[in-house]
């Protein structure tokens, strides 16, 4: 029969990035934000599991915080349950790992946004405009403080979201901190009766064709490839064993079915 893998590190130095035991190459992170050289502001959020339609962004009345509500839908009978997602940006202090960031901006007002959601990831450009405001302001890109002028800032990322920051790697894993309702981890499984296991693995970025599964030696593995998209670092390379027969066979990985829709594939091993 086929058994789960435990999240035990590749490497003594621990997990690549400790938001997704599978991401081995790429900006880490669950969000990035980042000033872009016109003074935008660009954010990448993953919401793996969420459909193009699943997504809601909108402005509230301030006009200094860009909220998010996303539903992820069970795609297979095996799923534990849906996911929700519900964040604020630029709003005061959401966590950002094991820090709270205050991401709310002074001296400027946000003017309006464009988001695009594809493979479990959202994009969202946003445009400010200056108020009256006078005096030192709390820069949305400024020093480990968060604290800065307005201008250029100090850094390309807010404090906590440099998706090449070493804090991202570690030992332990993070659970995804947008999530409200469901499963916040990247692996999930299930071992059914009739010796069938159920695995669940969210890989955003990833388009549905991008995925391989192969089944050597007894370890059922899954690599997937995310290409840069809009103003992302860069792309993103996932690999890793999902899965263990109780066998050290090859296995033909047409009899491995497979679901792979939004940033999530999912697994029904067979037992051998």
């Amino acid at each position: 029969m086929a058994v789960p893998v435990s999240a035990v590190p590749q490497s003594p130095d621990g997990f690549y990035a400790i938001n997704n035991q599978f991401l081995a190459n790429g900006p880490k992170g669950f969000m990035e934000f980042k000033t872009l050289d016109n003074g935008e502001t660009f954010i990448r959020f993953d919401l793996p599991g969420v459909p193009e339609n699943g997504v809601s962004v909108f402005l509230d009345e301030s006009n200094k915080a860009v909220s998010i509500l996303a539903y992820a839908p069970k795609e297979h009978q095996h799923d534990a349950s849906h996911r929700i997602y519900g964040t604020t940006t630029f709003r005061p202090k959401i966590k950002i790992g094991r820090t709270k960031t205050e991401l709310v901006c002074k001296c400027h007002d946000i003017s309006g946004f464009t988001s695009h959601m594809s493979d479990g990831v959202l994009r969202i450009i946003l445009t400010k405009s200056h108020t009256a405001t006078q005096g030192p302001c709390l820069s949305l890109l400024g020093g480990p403080n968060g604290e800065g002028s307005c201008g250029k800032a100090h850094h390309d990322f807010l404090p906590g979201t440099d998706p090449n920051d070493p804090a991202l790697s570690g030992q332990i894993l993070m659970p995804h901190p947008g999530v409200t309702q469901g499963s916040p981890m990247a692996y999930e499984s299930k071992q059914l009766p009739d010796g069938k296991l159920y695995v669940h693995v969210d890989m955003p970025g990833v388009p549905k064709n991008n995925f391989t599964v192969s089944v050597t030696n007894g370890r059922v593995k899954v690599t997937g490839e995310a290409p840069a998209v809009g103003h992302d670092s860069s792309g993103r390379f996932y690999s890793g064993d999902v899965a263990v027969l109780s066998t050290p066979v090859d296995v033909p990985s047409h009899r491995v079915k497979t679901i792979a829709k939004n940033g999530v594939i999912r697994l029904l091993i067979p037992p051998v």
